[in-house]
């Protein structure tokens, strides 16, 4: 058992769908001690706290608490910024569900903020620390199937108003298949092969408005603001071009989520929004040329929200950067505003930012550590 100097405290604001994954992983990581949470709505703030044993608290008070060092934020992707500057403001180290902001100048706002202040900040998503991701990074690194000089990424589905309690906000500002779920697929292929350059790309969307069929919300209208299709190009500082589409408009489809093709070889990565593979990768000097699944050389197969935040942690206490960073955050950000720039202007975008790529995991690691 950890010391209670070895441990972080750590606040919850925000207590919806998302927010039971971040307690349960939680529990995987001693260096976490969950202290508290909070709500706009009270009562499902301490519905939250009798379930998962901490207390409910209002937002001011919460972040007053001077045992809570470091503070997740899991509202909703509008109220990013406020929330995380209040955090910030707080003197807490601040962990956001993606994406860090909706506009990249709150991002880059935030940044600079946490830095003068000697706080670190991050980010959502956390799955590249996953078995799957981390098994396809060491295939890269080790140069197996060479260098990495292209490959595609492919989000398709029909959205969310099937099965989503409450599918509205998918469709607004902040919303849509690029806002919600190009984060995974960026956030990997940057830890797999680094920062991006630029993005070539052209958006639209299929239709003005949507109609709900989960039961909650069944027969409502939703608006869509934001274009649901997003096809690019993006080229890597490593060289690399990846093909990548987002979509809400497609009803079926069978590619894989991520394929990555080297001078020797390819690789196929699992799905970026879980932990676990399979992987799969193709030697092209093996005479059967056929893929082969590749056993997992590193944890964290299940589902383990929260790793990030415990990579935070570590880094607090050791003094080493963190992994899921907010420069990682605000580039995928910059990447994703990147898409309709590019699609309305006509031209490729240069990307600014260009952070390093994650540390991967270390090899022979034991079920809930990070060093």
């Amino acid at each position: 058992m950890s010391s209670p100097k070895d441990r972080i405290g750590v606040g919850i604001i925000g207590c919806g769908k998302i927010s039971q994954a971040y307690f349960d992983g939680a529990k995987t990581f001693e260096v976490l001690k969950i202290l508290a949470c909070a709500d706009l709505n009270e009562a499902t703030a301490q519905a939250k706290a009798e379930e998962n044993g901490c207390e409910a608290m209002n937002i001011a008070g919460l972040l007053a608490n001077p045992a809570i060092q470091l503070v997740i934020n899991l509202t909703i992707p509008a109220a990013h910024a406020a929330v995380s500057r209040d955090i910030l403001k707080a003197g807490k180290h601040a962990y956001c569900e993606k994406p860090l902001t909706v506009q990249l100048e709150d991002a880059q706002d935030l940044l600079v903020l946490a830095k003068s202040k000697g706080l670190l900040i991050g980010c959502a998503p956390d799955t590249f620390f996953g078995a799957g991701i981390q098994t396809c990074r060491e295939i890269v690194d080790s140069g197996e199937v060479g260098t990495i000089t292209s490959g595609t990424a492919f989000m398709l589905c029909a959205g969310p108003e099937s099965w989503h309690p409450n599918p509205g906000f998918y469709y607004l500002l902040g919303g849509g298949p690029v806002f919600d779920m190009a984060p995974y697929y960026l956030t990997a292929l940057v830890n797999l092969i680094g920062p991006i350059k630029r993005v070539c790309a052209m958006t639209t969307k299929a239709h003005e408005s949507r109609i709900a069929s989960s039961p909650e919300r069944e027969g409502e209208v939703l608006p869509v603001e934001v274009n649901t299709h997003a096809s690019g190009t993006l080229e890597f500082h490593s060289g690399a071009i990846i093909t990548a589409v987002f979509s809400f408009d497609v009803h079926a489809a069978e590619h894989s989520p991520i394929q990555l093709y080297g001078t020797q070889g390819s690789i196929k990565v699992p799905d970026p929004n879980t932990f676990g593979g399979p992987v799969e990768r193709l030697i092209a000097k093996d005479e059967a040329r056929e893929w082969k699944e590749v056993e997992l050389t590193r944890p964290y197969s299940e589902n383990t929200r929260s790793i990030g935040v415990a990579d935070m942690a570590r880094a607090i206490l050791n003094k080493r950067p963190h992994r899921a960073s907010g420069a990682l955050a605000c580039h995928v950000l910059e990447v994703m505003h990147a898409f309709d720039q590019s699609s309305e202007s006509g031209r490729t975008i240069e990307i600014e930012s260009q952070p390093g790529r994650p540390a991967a995991l270390p090899a022979g690691l034991a079920q809930g550590k990070l060093d």
